[in-house]
């Protein structure tokens, strides 16, 4: 598989995005060069190899082909089945061949702390228009603005850098049942990619969402830099934001479920037993032995929604009741009536 990914950054296959950026952070504060000027060379190979594992195994199609193909198939040597696009492309080597181009190390650190100063140095004490690195195996640098451009000679204001485009919204419409049990969705989208030159080309690709038990309406997943791309002009982030689909039976209230169940008025004054099918498939066998007054509402414990931040627990469901009141009463069940509840 050539490099592990996994190893260089400290984490597990099943790392998730939060495992990712805490690694990064920390490896990439400990390795950067600027950091290490008594063993600037090692510093820049390490550096440069835990900006390719985060960068690799934060973008759910790299990180997917790597775990298939290893390193291979990111250079193109595996096509991958079923892909129609990648980051860039070799010259003729046609659209089913993924080919992987590395990107600047101190662009991936410049975009994760946010043009900002992770060491606290207020520019870093040197002037924002000089190399940290020198001209090594990071010569790219050199003799030009870098990580640190932007600061100001002060090491103060800040300038502007590449301008990103604003997120691009898209409701992502759930079912009941899928936010009560959860669910994988495969979201396809259509986006220009760029070769190294600048040239453009569409490319469509398909995006995995999977849906928590519990997730809410207006829970967001962004996908970062899945927009566009476009020179001098980082791409924007796709983000889906969760909407419910009404429901035939059940309204959602917060982490509880709420029903309507129609009753007579006599299984209201007399009792009843109901069911009720469950988001789940289960049935559930109710007893209602307390008589049905104006606004009486019967709560059934841990039977609403899972609560998406405490795994394992549930809220309620609520049934409340319609009572169908006979039409009409004949004189004799009238005085039958009046007579029971008088002596009741």
């Amino acid at each position: 598989m050539g490099i592990d990914y996994y190893s260089v950054l400290k984490v597990d296959k099943n790392a998730t995005e939060d495992d990712l950026k805490k690694a990064y952070r920390k490896l990439a504060m400990k390795w950067h060069p600027d950091k290490n000027p008594n063993n600037k060379k090692e510093a820049e190979a390490k550096f440069k190899q835990i900006s390719e594992a985060y960068e690799v195994l934060s973008d759910p199609q790299k990180r997917t082909i790597y775990d298939q193909y290893g390193e291979e198939g990111l250079k193109g040597q595996v096509p991958p089945p079923g892909a129609t696009g990648g980051t860039n492309f070799a010259n003729g080597a046609g659209p089913n061949v993924f080919v992987f181009n590395p990107r600047n190390a101190e662009d991936i650190f410049a975009e994760f702390f946010g043009g900002s100063s992770p060491f606290g140095m207020g520019g870093f004490g040197r002037s924002a228009s000089r190399s940290p690195f020198g001209d090594g195996m990071f010569g790219g640098f050199g003799g030009t603005e870098n990580v640190f451009r932007s600061f100001g000679q002060d090491g103060g204001s800040l300038s502007t850098g590449p301008r990103k485009a604003p997120a691009v919204e898209n409701k992502l419409p759930c079912s009941l049942e899928e936010l009560y049990t959860g669910s994988t969705r495969k979201m396809k989208i259509s986006r220009n990619i760029a070769d190294p030159s600048g040239k453009t080309m569409p490319v469509e690709e398909f995006l995995t969402i999977d849906v928590k038990p519990g997730w809410k309406k207006g829970t967001k997943i962004t996908f970062p830099e899945k927009g566009n791309e476009q020179p001098n002009l980082i791409p924007a982030d796709i983000v889906f934001v969760i909407d419910e689909k009404p429901h035939d039976v059940f309204k959602r209230d917060g982490n509880d479920l709420v029903m309507t169940q129609k009753v007579s008025l006599a299984d209201a004054l007399t009792g009843t037993t109901i069911t009720v099918n469950t988001l789940d498939g289960r049935t559930l066998t109710i007893p209602i032995n307390d008589i049905i007054s104006p606004g009486y509402e019967k709560i059934v414990p841990r039977e609403g929604m899972p609560i998406a931040k405490e795994p394992g627990r549930k809220g309620d469901l609520k049934i409340k009741f319609d009572v169908k009141f006979p039409t009409r009463l004949t004189p004799e069940q009238k005085a039958a009536v009046k007579r029971y509840l008088t002596t009741a």
